[in-house]
C-alpha cells in the first residue's frame, strides 16, 4: 500500500524589495520514493493554475546544510531562519524561503514512511524510463 504525506506550510515568495507569503504543500509519496514535491496554489502562478515542481529527496536534505542543486532546482541555507529554494522555468526564476524546522520536520516524516537507504532505485529508474519512453 502507497503512503503518501501531506503537510501544508507556510513559505514566503521573494519578490523584488518584498517577501509575500504563500501557501505551500510540502508531498512524498512511497510510491515515489526519490522524490519530494512542491504543491503551489494557482493563484501564485503567472498562469493561474496550480503547479507542482518535483525533485530529489536527498537535494532537499543537502540544501538544509549546504548549496546545492544544479538545473531547475537550487536549496541553499540562508542563516538560521530560511532555506531557501530557487525554482528555474522558461518563465523566469522564483525564489521561496521556508522554515528550516519545517523541511525538516517533513523529511523526519518522510524517513518514516521510506528510509533513504530503503529506497528503491531500480522500480524508480525502470518506471521513471517506462514513462519517458511512453511504455516502448
Amino acid at each position: 500500500m502507497d503512503i503518501t504525506l501531506e503537510h501544508p506550510v507556510h513559505a514566503h515568495l521573494i519578490t523584488t524589495g518584498r517577501e509575500l507569503p504563500v501557501p505551500v504543500t510540502l508531498r512524498y509519496t512511497s510510491a515515489d520514493p526519490l522524490a519530494v514535491h512542491l504543491d503551489f496554489p494557482g493563484h501564485v502562478s503567472l498562469s493561474g493554475e496550480a503547479s507542482t515542481w518535483t525533485f530529489a529527496r536527498s537535494l532537499l536534505e543537502e540544501g538544509l546544510g549546504t548549496a546545492a542543486g544544479i538545473g531547475s532546482v537550487h536549496i541553499w541555507p540562508c542563516g538560521p531562519l530560511r532555506t531557501v529554494v530557487e525554482l528555474h522555468a522558461l518563465e523566469g526564476v522564483a525564489m521561496v524561503w521556508f522554515d528550516p524546522a519545517v523541511l525538516r520536520r517533513f523529511l523526519l516524516r518522510s524517513y518514516a514512511v521510506v528510509e533513504p537507504t530503503d529506497e528503491n532505485l531500480g522500480t524508480a529508474l525502470d518506471e521513471g524510463l517506462t514513462s519517458l519512453l511512453g511504455g516502448v
